[in-house]
């Protein structure tokens, strides 16, 4: 094929819709879900993530879509009616995802629990003495708690919070007041819990559970005496809950989220959820109260809320029923906190999380605060928790009059109100708090320690420590996310970090980085220019590679520039755990890219870029994935491995390995469906994640 022919076929070729790679991705949450090898309470946590996920893609992934056709304002480049047809594909794709969410629930994981005499009780099983236990937790937890409203003129349509549990009942009959009023709705209480335990007295047995949801329907009766439940459903409407702060509008971030934060619960509904046993007129009736269509309507065979189940496989103490329980080993550098400075000195230390503690970034931040050497603490905060041990350490630094600076990112999704809170908790300590730029969120992870020492010839120097991580400063996702943090005492790097600090809170222009990449300015630029690089050394015939792994592959410039250097003669290996929009395997296009996905037992959440540079291998860690808001619309760094240890590490545990994962491994197809990988030829099954366990954690199994 000519050049010319090949460049315009690649500009032409459609990119996978993002959302439909993101319902493929959670198709794929759903697989782990059906597979009959993993423990099976696990199985359960994989459709309450799936349930999770999804209500997040719509609070947050389809509101901008359905806004563009409302205003009749496509994106540049596209129709109204590719809009349309886009939005029929996500809701056919969607409802088919639901369903087989509910089938694997009814069909495959209830009964196996069932088996291990784990029961979610409905209404006809009840025996006696379980409805006489459910009417009496009725009357004394859920009853008081109850405000039903029968509909008329004088009782319109309660306000109906995002995602929480109502009913809509239809009466027959006349009131109290002799009116004629058909429809009644009433919340379910959210303080109390979705799944309850029968007292193991009353059932025989210990895990048997019923919901909250078949306690109240079992007792509309005393709710409604002397009126006869024509029908009735559940329902819960999944809304908008992304957050709008106008820039032009805000003189205070904090303040303006904070009014926001109290009308998230009431956005615009995006989705209605009923059972599928909900009459028509029925659903009818709440999709013209919420204003929504037919397409935005979801039965559900049995709870609308699955992610409550969540609570259901904590309750249970089975060992053989979940992943087995590790403990992350620790450096033997870091055993004794006391030396961190001395090794750091010496040597930078990598930290690959969940294998490996989290405890030590704790430790470093510790250390500073109770050093009385070290004199300043700087710190990005993205996602840190409500409860957090980091966030105590740096109040205690400020309290002992360490110079403390946090960027706290107010716009982390979901994250604000606990964020808000911590930053006003830090100032008040005396801490310096920033809450970034406006526009642009700062996801960079940094802590940056400013200590006073003495160099070898007993002059006092400022000596910078740093950490950098892939990942949050939040220990509970450090057990569940894969992420690489690194410690070290590199003082170009120290600079760096700094120097974005400072940038963060002057506003003025970062100086030129020594080792650090910097988005939205030398960050893009920088990734463009090394595909590029690649792309020369191949027509060139120098050895030429690309392996990157990654959250999320969106970026057009970039795709494009991974196809010219696939033509070029670049193998690329990417490994994209989420939404990939880039088409791999295309003869002409993009034949020498492949796209594998992992899923396994921790979320894949480390960034990881390696180019071969004609034998001289470049080695990136990020916080930053390859897509336009972090690359153009966030505060991000990426950081090169220099040490050649670490390095190997990194490709090993961060790239190859995974090239070479058998078990949980999908490989993407230019059609835009995953293939799941298989050991073939007899080959040893190999799983990167178990692998890694074994490595750091001691022998494990599944």
């Amino acid at each position: 094929m000519p050049k010319s022919a090949t460049r315009s076929a690649s500009a032409t070729l459609p990119l996978i819709n993002r959302e439909l790679s993101l319902l493929a991705f959670n198709r794929r949450v759903l697989e782990m879900a059906e597979d009959p090898a993993m423990p099976l309470l696990e199985r359960l946590r994989y459709l309450c993530i799936l349930g999770s996920n999804l209500d997040e893609f719509f609070e947050l992934r389809l509101t901008w879509l359905k806004d563009a056709i409302r205003r009749q304002a496509p994106p540049p480049g596209t129709t109204l009616s590719q809009l349309r047809q886009q939005l029929h594909d996500i809701s056919v794709a969607t409802h088919a995802l639901v369903s087989d969410q509910y089938r694997a629930l009814n069909q495959s994981i209830l009964p196996a629990l069932a088996e291990e005499d784990i029961r979610v009780l409905f209404r006809a099983e009840l025996s006696a003495r379980e409805k006489a236990w459910a009417t009496e937790y009725f009357q004394r937890e859920v009853r008081p708690l109850l405000s039903p409203i029968g509909l008329d003129p004088s009782h319109p349509f309660p306000q109906v919070e995002n995602k929480s549990l109502h009913f809509i009942v239809e009466l027959s009959g006349k009131n109290a007041f002799g009116k004629e009023t058909s429809i009644a709705i009433i919340k379910a209480p959210r303080v109390l819990p979705r799944v309850i335990q029968i007292s193991p007295e009353v059932c025989g047995a210990k895990h048997h559970f019923l919901l909250l949801s078949s306690i109240i329907h079992i007792h509309f009766a005393a709710l409604f005496p002397g009126r006869e439940v024509l029908a009735y459903s559940q329902f819960r409407v999944t809304r908008d809950a992304d957050l709008a702060v106008d820039e032009e509008e805000v003189k205070n971030l904090r303040q303006a989220l904070k009014g926001e934060l109290t009308q998230r619960a009431f956005g615009v509904p995006q989705r209605l959820e009923v059972v599928d046993t909900c009459p028509d007129h029925l659903a009818h009736l709440l999709l013209s109260q919420f204003n929504l269509s037919e397409d935005d309507l979801y039965r559900c065979d049995g709870p609308v809320n699955i992610t409550r189940f969540q609570w259901l496989i904590d309750q249970i103490d089975i060992d053989r029923l979940k992943f087995l329980p590790f403990t992350p080993s620790r450096p033997p550098e870091l055993l004794d906190p006391s030396l961190f400075f001395e090794h750091l000195r010496h040597k930078d230390i990598l930290l690959h999380h969940p294998y490996q503690s989290f405890d030590p970034v704790i430790e470093f931040v510790q250390q500073a605060a109770r050093d009385p050497d070290v004199i300043a603490v700087r710190q990005t905060v993205y996602r840190t928790g409500a409860v957090s041990e980091l966030m105590e350490t740096l109040i205690e630094a400020a309290s002992r009059g360490k110079e403390v600076t946090v960027v706290v990112e107010l716009m982390a999704r979901f994250d604000e109100a606990a964020n808000i809170d911590w930053a006003e908790r830090l100032e008040r300590a005396g801490a310096q708090v920033i809450y970034g730029v406006f526009g642009l969120k700062t996801h960079a992870k940094m802590a940056l320690l400013i200590r006073r020492e003495r160099d070898s010839k007993g002059q006092p120097v400022l000596r910078y420590y740093t950490h950098l991580g892939t990942g949050n400063y939040h220990p509970r996702t450090a057990r569940l996310y894969s992420d690489f943090g690194l410690l070290t005492a590199n003082q170009d790097i120290g600079r760096d970090v700094n120097e974005v600090f400072m940038h963060i809170s002057s506003l003025s222009p970062a100086a030129p980085m020594r080792r650090l990449l910097l988005a939205p300015f030398t960050l893009p630029r920088r990734i463009l220019a090394m595909i590029r690089r690649e792309e020369r050394h191949a027509r060139a015939g120098k050895p030429a590679r690309i392996v990157a792994k990654m959250n999320a592959l969106l970026e057009e410039r970039i795709i494009q520039a991974l196809y010219k250097a696939s033509q070029a003669g670049v193998e690329i290996d990417l490994i994209v755990r989420g939404q990939c929009a880039l088409r791999p395997g295309v003869p002409g296009i993009s034949e020498r890219i492949r796209v594998r996905s992992i899923l396994g037992r921790f979320l894949e959440h480390h960034r990881v870029w390696c180019f071969e540079n004609d034998g001289r291998p470049e080695v990136w860690l990020s916080s930053a994935d390859w897509m336009g808001r972090n690359l153009f619309r966030r505060i991000e760094v990426a950081f090169p491995v220099l040490d050649p240890e670490i390095r190997q590490r990194v490709l090993e545990e961060g790239l190859f390995g995974y090239l070479r994962d058998n078990s949980n491994a999908w490989n993407l197809l230019a059609d835009g469906r995953y293939e799941k990988t298989h050991p073939i030829d007899n080959a040893p099954a190999f799983a990167m994640q178990l692998e890694l366990l074994r490595r750091w954690c001691g022998e494990q199994k599944i």
